[in-house]
């Protein structure tokens, strides 16, 4: 049974005993769920996979945070294909970000206008780097859309960087053409997060891991 397990799932065998690596890992997770319910009451954009499911939230008439726990279980279908190994975070990264999302929106106030947009927007930046660098200090495996990109690195030896970029204009592509929230928090997004989570990382990382390439915190 445990050959069977260590075959499916990547457990952590040395370090942090698990409680504190759960603890952590949904702590971030939630914290992420809160600050993308910012951003979506920010109205000036979003990341690439968040302007994909409000995109698929507008057409489908579904909640965003349902939309966002179903993607994330579509992706990890394929990487049954990728031969790639769940962690126990990347279950819980599935499931709780989307819930958060929907309670969080129901409780925050759109902003007004632009100006509060952009301040709600930097505000959620800090926050979602927060809840980032806990789930991946937690080591208890990469989000689902994470993986689908690192598998696809392993499989066809392309470069990280061509990799990432080519999914991340898909998906905003289509997010856009679904009516997905594309503007300028797309571009603060795309340039911040990585700076963010750069300083935030070292204060929770258990194992002491070098930063991941991807950190979009799904």
């Amino acid at each position: 049974m445990r050959r069977f397990i260590n075959s499916i799932f990547e457990v952590p065998r040395s370090g942090a005993p698990m409680w504190k690596r759960l603890v952590l890992v949904e702590t971030g997770l939630i914290i992420c769920g809160f600050a993308f319910a910012i951003m979506l009451q920010a109205a000036i954009g979003l990341d690439p996979w968040d302007a994909f499911h409000l995109g698929l939230s507008i057409v489908t008439g579904v909640s965003i945070g349902l939309v966002v726990v179903i993607v994330g279980f579509a992706v990890l279908f394929l990487w049954i294909f990728l031969k790639q190994k769940l962690g126990i975070g990347t279950i819980l990264n599935a499931i709780t970000i989307g819930i958060s999302i929907d309670l969080f929106i129901a409780v925050i106030p759109k902003a007004p206008d632009f100006w509060w947009g952009l301040g709600y927007f930097l505000v959620a930046i800090l926050i979602n780097g927060l809840g980032i660098s806990m789930y991946i200090g937690a080591g208890l495996g990469p989000g689902p859309r994470d993986g689908l990109m690192t598998g696809i690195v392993r499989i066809t030896g392309r470069p990280i960087w061509l990799v990432r970029t080519a999914i991340e204009v898909v998906v905003l592509g289509l997010g856009w053409v679904m009516g997905g929230a594309v503007g300028l928090g797309t571009i603060i997004y795309a340039f911040s997060i990585g700076p963010v989570v750069h300083v935030m990382l070292p204060w929770f990382n258990l194992d002491k891991v070098k930063e991941p390439e991807e950190v979009e915190g799904h």
